[in-house]
């Protein structure tokens, strides 16, 4: 069944009040790369890329509060 100008209209307001647009650059063929890549996980590359960010800054930031920083240190110590 085609889609109708209701559904794209509703589509693009969707996208337009809900989401982001992010562009990045990346060598030639790494795009392809990554595609195959969440391809195999059963993932689309929006998805994979949107996981990879999340793991990221959840690592991240269990590395920071493993981490004393100098100014804390020596407020402790006063």
């Amino acid at each position: 069944m085609p889609i109708t100008e209701a559904q794209k209209r509703a589509t693009m307001k969707y996208l337009k009040d809900k989401t982001d647009e992010l562009k990045i650059r990346m060598p030639k063929g790494r795009k392809a790369e990554l595609q195959a890549h969440a391809e195999r996980g059963g993932e689309s590359l929006n998805g994979f890329i949107n996981r990879a960010a999340d793991e990221t800054m959840l690592r991240d930031n269990a590395e920071r509060a493993f981490t004393v920083q100098p100014e804390a240190k020596e407020a402790e110590n006063q």
